[in-house]
């Protein structure tokens, strides 16, 4: 995912900065990124997010480069162990970020970023089709509660297999969704996750596709089973998301030129101003 948020930020017009953090366990490299659309490049030297004298020489070098960090942003997908101690290092050091990566304790995370001053769009999903969907949900909730009163939820959705968590979107929608019902679904235990090839090609994904795609499906039964809505949103590739946070970058850069205090947005702010593109 990081690869092809990297190719849309050039796509888009904007410079990538020549040094990137990985895994802990992954040895130090330089990688040659490319857009085949536009034709740009740019060569990124990774170093191992647990090496932190290295890192934090790097952000140093970095922000004087960027003319003192204002034009400096960070990009974060990575596994949901990371989120927190990441977001903290954000923080840390004043560097606004835009967070796709799904998992880890979200309230904590909210809090710790909410508490440094710090610009950031976190938000589960970055497609803007899907981001519609989610605040037209969002909306419908809040003027329609229990509108589906007695319904019952059920939610399948399937991902590349490296994804260790139940998808952020799947949550969020749920959340609006049980909204309108009042179903004791639980978003923990509830929802049938696919993380197997087989599994997910009978589901629909295509084989080309299985290493990255987010196929879901949330169904409401009436009590009599005689009435049933489903809701379905199938991607394969990972270039809306990717499009998404190149926007929700320039979104930030926005937002850190108009001054003021830090603040964490979502992708449905940059939805409504019109920055998604």
């Amino acid at each position: 995912m990081a690869t092809a948020a990297a190719e849309a930020c050039l796509r888009k017009g904007l410079t990538l900065a020549p040094i990137g953090l990985t895994g802990p366990d992954i040895e130090p490299s330089v990688i040659n990124v490319v857009d085949n659309e536009s034709g740009k490049s740019a060569s990124v030297r990774l170093i191992p997010s647990s090496s932190e004298e290295e890192k934090d020489s790097a952000l140093i070098g970095l922000k004087i480069g960027a003319v003192g960090g204002g034009n400096l942003v960070a990009i974060d997908y990575t596994h949901p162990s990371a989120v927190n101690g990441n977001a903290k290092w954000y923080v840390e050091n004043k560097l606004p970020f835009v967070m796709g990566t799904t998992g880890g304790d979200r309230e904590q995370l909210m809090t710790d970023v909410g508490s440094g001053d710090n610009f950031a769009v976190i938000a589960p999903n970055m497609g803007k089709q899907i981001v519609a969907m989610q605040a037209a949900l969002e909306e419908l909730a809040v003027k329609y509660p229990m509108a589906f009163e007695g319904y019952k939820l059920e939610v399948t959705e399937s991902h590349q297999k490296t994804k260790a968590d139940t998808s952020g979107t799947a949550k969020a929608v749920i959340g609006s969704i049980l909204e309108l019902s009042g179903d004791n679904f639980d978003v923990e235990s509830d929802v049938n996750m696919i993380r197997d090839d087989d599994k997910s090609m009978a589901f629909g994904v295509s084989k080309e596709a299985l290493n990255g795609h987010a196929f879901h499906t949330y169904t409401l039964t009436s009590a009599d089973a005689s009435v049933q809505f489903a809701l379905q949103h199938n991607v394969e590739g990972r270039t809306v998301y990717a499009e998404g946070t190149a926007d929700a970058v320039k979104f930030l850069y926005k937002k850190i030129g108009e001054g003021g205090s830090g603040k964490i947005y979502s992708m449905i702010n940059v939805l409504e101003e019109g920055a998604l593109e």
